[in-house]
């Protein structure tokens, strides 16, 4: 009953209110659920969930609310937290096989699910709801805006760090004539981008980013610097300059938080994205010091709230298409991964940057498209 009365109290903080009548409300299953919330916080709490211990109608609401209370901040940390929590100061956990092993974790659980829940252009980044009245026309909003902020002109040559399916890559191509290179890790992503930009003066590799060679006018990463992880910032953007011809500019589109941490919500990086971390502006600026202008900064954060919602609705409107190939634990982990997503979008404990460079050289005014 300790257990009970203890997170009661806390979520009490939030407004919420266990086996409440309201849908964003906990219903409560299976009792052991405190204490293992207490103990791992939302390990336990993401954990029950896909075991079933508990319901609610609005998981997104409900964690918006908890992280606008700021709840999570007043359980006590076990030994078990401290110690994930220290070990990702220790270990580099995106070196080159790391990040394939991740990367493989994720994005090659089948292309199905994505084609299903994505949209028309398969984009797995945030779209840009600026007049746009669905999904598909928020994508495409977002990719021209890219490309105007890259000021892409037929003929520039263009680098995709984490090319994810060849969306962007192929909408560049098409619509503004770039010759494009796409890299990504992941196998699944590769063979779906391929045939996706068959006749267009596209090329995609599987290959990490520490593995380039050749030059190009523009690059971009799009989702792609969640996963490059706090040790090999300087790195990456390293590469990048190296990479990038004179009077060049590149663009990353990343999620971003409001304090730099080394590490990720524990559930999300046991069950979705092992070894992402989250960057701050702050990791970002100091990872390009004396390396590179930041020419402008974007933050479409409540976007990707959007963004998930049209996401949930496709994956729970199209799971039944699928669900012979995965089970209910799965689909309860991926219904709790894209609502508390959106919640934490919805809290503003997440934003969406995109972030315009340059090398450090004389270059005229950058004037930014919106």
């Amino acid at each position: 009953m300790r257990d009970k009365e203890a997170l009661t109290s806390l979520l009490a903080l939030a407004d919420i209110k266990i086996d409440g009548k309201r849908p964003f409300d906990i219903q409560v299953h299976d009792d052991r659920l405190y204490r293992r919330v207490l103990r791992h916080r939302e390990l336990g709490l993401g954990e029950a969930y896909m075991d079933g211990w508990w319901d609610t109608k609005q998981l997104d609401v409900l964690v918006e609310k908890i992280l606008s209370a700021n709840v999570r901040e007043k359980i006590k940390v076990t030994p078990a937290i401290a110690t994930t929590f220290l070990m990702s100061f220790v270990l580099n956990r995106q070196t080159k096989s790391r990040a394939s092993k991740n990367a493989s974790f994720h994005y090659n659980i089948g292309n199905d699910l994505y084609e299903r829940m994505l949209g028309k252009r398969m984009m797995y980044s945030c779209a840009y709801w600026n007049g746009a009245k669905n999904l598909d026309e928020a994508q495409e909003a977002k990719l021209d805006l890219i490309c105007r902020k890259l000021q892409l002109k037929r003929g520039l040559t263009l680098l995709d760090i984490g090319c994810g399916w060849g969306g962007f890559a192929e909408f560049a191509a098409k619509n503004y004539g770039v010759v494009v290179t796409g890299i990504t890790p992941a196998k699944e992503q590769v063979k779906l981008a391929k045939k996706r930009v068959e006749g267009l003066n596209v090329k995609i590799l599987q290959k990490d980013y520490r593995d380039l060679t050749g030059s190009f006018d523009r690059i971009v990463s799009i989702g792609m610097l969640e996963h490059v992880g706090p040790k090999n910032y300087r790195q990456f953007f390293k590469t990048c300059n190296e990479h990038l011809n004179d009077g060049g500019l590149m663009l990353h589109h990343t999620i971003g938080l409001n304090s730099s941490t080394h590490s990720m919500n524990p559930w999300l990086d046991k069950y979705i994205f092992p070894g992402g971390v989250v960057p701050s502006l702050t990791q970002i600026s100091k990872a390009v010091e004396k390396l590179l202008i930041i020419e402008d900064v974007h933050n479409i954060g409540p976007d990707y709230d959007k963004t998930l919602m049209a996401w949930y609705a496709n994956f729970a409107k199209r799971y039944p298409e699928i669900k012979d190939h995965y089970d209910e634990r799965f689909y309860r982990m991926w219904t709790f991964y894209l609502l508390i997503c959106a919640g934490a979008f919805r809290a503003r404990h997440l934003q969406l940057w995109q972030v315009v460079m340059r090398k450090i050289q004389p270059s005229d005014k950058y004037v930014t498209a919106r």
